[in-house]
């Protein structure tokens, strides 16, 4: 990288100071979905973020080569947190050979973030078709026409085949779920609510699955 090319500010001394409210443990919902909704709502209705469902999905391989995307998260209650993806991607595979994975919601603008740790599975096909029915005709023809994480040619290679779908399957005929395409379930282990406070000594709490289907808390340092 050349000098006209380096980055024009000083990162050293780029910080915020974060507010002084807290999470206490006493705050704290009886469980980690219970608090996520919490936070959740705070997020999509106060928090000023375009889409406070978007997360960070990082999984790892075979060999343990770690890899990360933003996804939306789709659905959330006590079995654990939904979303949707072609299981010919990269995380797909990933998760069929290592189904442990971590979802981090970074919601930058209430300086907080939620960490989830779990293993995932693969939704059922009857919920998959009910979630695919409520997609935009567009993106139900996306799911077929884009073969992902696989490399194509350029851009008109794609194009082409979004128009091919289009033609076949015109705004309000009924698309089939494609078979390649489909939900995955993280059922969380341990979920953590971190908030920002001032000089760095951030609130960490973490929910820990117990063995009698139970959650413990302990608090981690910043």
């Amino acid at each position: 990288m050349t000098d006209r090319d380096a980055v024009p500010f000083d990162l050293a001394s780029m910080r915020k100071q974060y507010r002084a409210e807290g999470l206490a443990e006493a705050d704290l919902a009886a469980t980690p979905v219970e608090q996520f909704a919490r936070w959740f709502r705070q997020a999509a209705t106060e928090g000023g973020m375009f889409e406070p469902n978007a997360m960070v999905v990082s999984t790892a391989d075979a060999e343990g080569r770690p890899s990360s995307r933003t996804v939306l998260l789709k659905h959330f209650d006590e079995r654990g947190f939904v979303f949707y993806t072609n299981y010919g991607s990269r995380k797909a595979r990933d998760l069929a050979e290592n189904p442990q994975v971590s979802l981090l919601f970074p919601w930058h603008p209430m300086a907080r973030q939620v960490i989830v740790a779990g293993v995932a599975r693969r939704t059922g096909r009857d919920e998959t078709a009910a979630y695919f029915r409520t997609r935009p005709h567009g993106s139900q023809l996306g799911a077929w026409a884009s073969s992902q994480s696989s490399v194509v040619a350029g851009r008109e290679e794609l194009d082409a085949a979004y128009a091919e779908l289009a033609a076949r399957y015109p705004e309000g005929e009924q698309v089939p779920v494609p078979p390649h395409w489909g939900g995955f379930r993280v059922v969380p282990r341990s979920v953590e609510f971190w908030q920002g406070r001032e000089n760095r000594l951030h609130d960490r709490l973490r929910y820990v699955a117990g063995e009698d289907g139970g959650w413990r808390v302990e608090r981690l340092g910043p």
